[in-house]
C-alpha cells in the first residue's frame, strides 16, 4: 500500500472517529492503533502501553496543571477588578483611551495564566461591561478583546510552549524568554492599530474622564502591585536560573494563593472549585497528550514522517516557502482543531522536515505559538470567538469579522520574525 494511501486512510479515520464525538484523546490513540496493527509488525497493545505511560509519566510535564491551576486562582479572585483600577488612569491620554485596558490587561494577565481562553474570559469579564457603560463601540471594544486574548498563548508562563517543548524535545525555561519580545511586539502592533483607529475615528471615542494628577496615577496603580510581584516571582527565578520551568510553576501556585489569601477572596469554594477546574483542564490536555505520543510512534514505524519528509525536500522549497505552507497549514487546521491539538498532532511530522530545512527548533516554536494564535480567532472553531460568544451573545460570524484586523497583524509579527529572527533569539542567547 502506498504512503498516500496510508495517509488517506489514517486521515479518514482520524475524521470519522472525531465526527463521532470520541474525545480527542482517545481518537489519535485509535489512529495510531489502526496504524500500527494493519502497517507495522509490532504489536500495538504493548506499543500502546509503553508509550502512553511515558508520555504520562513525564517530569517536565508537571508545569502544566502548576501553571493551568495558577491560572484557575487567579481567575476566581478579585485580581481583574484591581487591574482595570490601576491600568485605567494612564491609558487617559492615548489616541483609543480605555480601548487599550484590553491590550495591557490581557498582556499582564497572559504573563499569570498560560490559557487564551482564561484571559480572553477574565479580561472579558472586567472590560466589556466598563467599556459599554462609557460608551465605546462594541465592535472594536470586542475585537480588541478577542485579539489581545490570544496573547495568553505567547507571553510566559504558556501552556502551548510546554505542550511544544515536550513534544519538539526543546526545553521550556528557553522557549518561555523567546516568548517574551515577540508577545510585546504583537501587543505593541495592537495598541498601534487602536491609535489609528482613533485618530480615523475619533468621534466614536468618548471624551476622556476626569484628569487625575501623577500623585492620584500613582495611587491608583498600588491595585497592580501584587499581580506585578507574581509575575516578577515566576519570570524572574526562571530567567535567573534559580529555578526551572516546573519549580517556578510551583511559586506560582503558591503566590496565587497568597496573593488571593491577602485579598480576602481565598474561600474553601474557590480554592476547591480551583482545583476542580484545573484538574479538568490538564486531564484533557494529558489525555490529548498520550494519544498523540502513542500516534507519533506509530508514525515512525509506518515511516510516514520520513517519507512526507523526504517529499518536501524533493519539491525544493525555500525556507519562507515552507513556513508559508505551514502556516497556511495551521490556520486550515485551526478551523476544526483547537491549539493544543494541533501542535501534538503535527509534530512528529513536521519536525523532521524544519531540522531538514535549516529552521531553528526553538524559533519554530514561537512560530507555531503565533500561528497557533490566529487559529484561535478564525472560525468556526476559533475558542476565543467561543469565549466571546458566551460573555455578549453576539453572532459567531459578527464577532470573527471585527477580529479580522487583529489577524492580519499577526500576519505582520510573523513576517517581523522571520525578517528579523534576534526578536526571538536574543533573549534565550543572553540567558545561556
Amino acid at each position: 500500500m502506498s504512503d498516500l494511501a496510508i495517509t488517506a486512510l489514517l486521515i479518514v479515520s482520524l475524521f470519522l472517529i472525531l465526527g463521532s464525538g470520541v474525545w480527542i484523546g482517545l481518537t489519535l490513540s485509535g489512529v495510531a492503533w489502526i496504524g500500527m496493527q494493519l502497517f507495522s509488525s509490532r504489536p500495538a497493545g504493548d506499543a500502546m502501553a509503553v508509550t502512553i505511560w511515558g508520555s504520562a509519566s513525564s517530569w517536565t510535564l508537571t508545569a502544566l496543571p502548576l501553571f493551568v491551576w495558577m491560572g484557575e486562582i487567579l481567575f476566581r479572585t478579585r485580581l481583574s477588578q484591581d487591574m482595570f483600577r490601576g491600568l485605567a488612569p494612564w491609558m487617559q491620554g492615548l489616541p483609543g483611551r480605555l480601548l487599550h485596558v484590553n491590550v495591557v490587561g490581557c498582556a499582564i494577565f497572559a504573563a499569570v495564566s498560560g490559557s487564551s481562553a482564561a484571559t480572553c474570559a477574565t479580561i472579558g469579564k472586567m472590560s466589556l461591561p466598563e467599556l459599554k457603560a462609557r460608551g465605546y463601540p462594541d465592535g472594536i471594544s470586542i475585537g480588541s478583546l478577542a485579539g489581545a486574548g490570544t496573547l495568553g498563548l505567547l507571553i510566559p508562563p504558556s501552556i502551548i510552549m510546554i505542550v511544544y517543548g515536550v513534544s519538539a524535545d526543546v526545553s521550556i525555561s528557553q522557549l518561555f524568554i523567546a516568548g517574551v519580545l515577540p508577545g510585546v511586539l504583537l501587543a505593541l502592533l495592537f495598541s498601534g492599530y487602536l491609535m489609528v483607529w482613533a485618530l480615523r475615528h475619533p468621534q466614536l471615542v468618548p471624551p476622556a474622564d476626569q484628569r487625575l494628577t501623577l500623585a492620584q496615577k500613582l495611587r491608583e496603580s498600588r491595585h497592580l502591585i501584587p499581580v506585578l510581584l507574581l509575575i516578577a516571582a515566576v519570570l524572574g527565578s526562571i530567567y535567573s536560573g534559580i529555578a526551572t520551568a516546573t519549580e517556578a510553576a510551583a511559586l506560582g501556585v503558591v503566590g496565587a494563593l497568597v496573593i488571593s489569601a491577602a485579598q480576602g477572596s481565598l474561600t474553601w469554594q474557590t480554592f476547591w472549585s480551583s482545583l476542580l477546574g484545573g484538574t479538568r483542564l490538564y486531564c484533557m490536555i494529558a489525555l490529548i497528550l498520550a494519544g498523540a505520543a502513542f500516534l507519533t510512534l506509530s508514525m515512525g514505524y509506518i515511516g510516514l514522517p520520513r517519507h512526507l519528509a523526504e517529499w518536501i525536500a524533493t519539491l525544493g522549497l525555500s525556507q519562507f516557502g515552507l513556513l508559508l505552507a505551514l502556516m497556511l497549514f495551521f490556520i486550515l487546521l485551526g478551523c476544526f482543531l483547537d491549539g493544543i491539538s494541533m501542535v501534538v498532532l503535527t509534530m512528529g511530522v513536521i519536525l523532521p522536515t524544519v531540522q531538514k530545512a535549516g529552521i531553528d527548533p526553538l524559533w519554530f516554536g514561537i512560530f507555531v505559538v503565533l500561528v497557533v494564535e490566529m487559529a484561535q480567532i478564525t472560525p468556526p472553531v476559533g475558542f476565543n470567538l467561543f469565549v466571546l460568544q458566551g460573555m455578549t451573545r453576539r453572532e459567531i460570524g459578527w464577532i470573527a469579522k471585527v477580529t479580522l484586523p487583529f489577524f492580519f497583524l499577526m500576519i505582520a509579527a510573523v513576517l517581523l520574525i522571520y525578517l528579523f529572527p534576534q526578536i526571538v533569539t536574543w533573549l534565550p542567547q543572553q540567558m545561556r
